[in-house]
């Protein structure tokens, strides 16, 4: 949940009983460290950070110069000027010593890995510092990677969830698996306990896939409308108004395909081809340049707007209160489904 989470979001969700999570994928080791210390300072519970280990871009400045002559006129018709040149704006965690030092520092109980994994030695480090370790599969064959590096839970990254798919592995096609379907190839596939996220909005969903064997769920879109997380007016805005299937898979915000709520950006981009997008996060400078250049022409629809196939269902309660809901939820589903067997 880079750009939306805070450390008063994730603070909130741990006293709460939960585990809170803060991403620090789009920010320096500074401002990681910063972040960390404030939701310490907030909370004494546990809590996770999340950090992004995607492969460093290939630059390929041709490719680059043509994205941005396809949206100088967009720029120009919201009264601002295209970039000249685009820059990798977030560095990868992989042999990251700066943010890995951040991470042995301040010893979060939890780290979670996005994209992929990090070197062996950092995944040691990080489990030598008492941190427990999670990462993101899309596929059987992703989870078998995660468990041969010693991590110790799978994330199940349905096709339904908001946000960028975590997807690393390049030899195998996306075969968009839903939470529920890839929950029960990945037991199959490790011995690992495994996380459900992707379309989880209500205790009912949890109790769902607990039931299917679910060692817990990871949640994003239904804490959005929180008011501890970061996401913007207009963010808030669509996303009360989203209606069921209005989400849709879109690459040219970021370079990466990722899940949104079907705005203005994703609809102006819908044809273009996925080998014209310049690399993650190459491609999401632009991105955040036009967002930024819309913005200030009153045009709120082309920030980066992720959200679940979930995003309808999403409620506007505090954190805290949020995860009370959850929890009653859960029990009395969990209840129901039991009286049933």
């Amino acid at each position: 949940m880079a750009g939306v989470s805070t450390p008063e979001l994730a603070a909130a969700v741990s006293n709460s009983g939960a585990l809170g999570s803060i991403s620090v994928g789009a920010a320096t080791a500074p401002q990681a460290r910063e972040m960390i210390y404030q939701t310490q300072a907030l909370t004494t519970a546990p809590f996770n950070v999340n950090v992004f280990c995607h492969p460093p871009a290939t630059r390929n400045p041709a490719k680059e110069q043509a994205w941005i002559k396809q949206f100088s006129d967009m720029f120009h018709s919201f009264g601002s000027a295209a970039p000249t040149a685009l820059d990798e704006i977030y560095a990868t965690f992989c042999h990251n010593s700066a943010m890995l030092q951040v991470l042995l520092d301040t010893r979060p109980a939890v780290v979670s890995f996005h994209f992929g994994l990090p070197e062996p030695e950092a995944i040691q480090a990080l489990k030598t510092a008492g941190c427990l370790t999670l990462a993101s599969a899309t596929s059987p064959d992703e989870a078998r990677l995660i468990a041969a590096a010693g991590v110790d839970f799978i994330i199940a990254q349905g096709f339904e969830a908001g946000g960028h798919r975590g997807a690393f592995l390049a030899t195998e096609a996306d075969a968009r698996l839903s939470t529920s379907e890839l929950l029960l190839l990945l037991q199959e596939a490790t011995p690992l306990p495994v996380i459900c996220a992707g379309g989880i909005m209500n205790g009912t969903d949890i109790a769902r896939v607990m039931q299917q064997g679910a060692a817990g769920v990871q949640m994003g879109t239904a804490f959005i409308l929180c008011p501890e997380s970061a996401a913007n007016t207009a963010y808030r805005g669509a996303l009360s108004l989203a209606k069921p299937g209005e989400t849709c898979m879109t690459s040219a915000i970021s370079g990466r395909p990722a899940r949104s709520l079907n705005n203005a950006f994703c609809k102006a981009t819908r044809i273009i081809l996925p080998e014209n997008i310049p690399d993650y996060p190459v491609a999401y400078s632009l991105g955040k340049a036009l967002a930024a250049a819309a913005q200030s022409a009153g045009e709120a629809g082309f920030g980066a707007q992720w959200a679940g196939t979930g995003a309808h269902r999403a409620r506007k309660e505090s954190a805290a209160r949020l995860v009370e809901i959850l929890a009653q939820e859960w029990q009395h589903s969990s209840a129901t489904i039991e009286t049933h067997h």
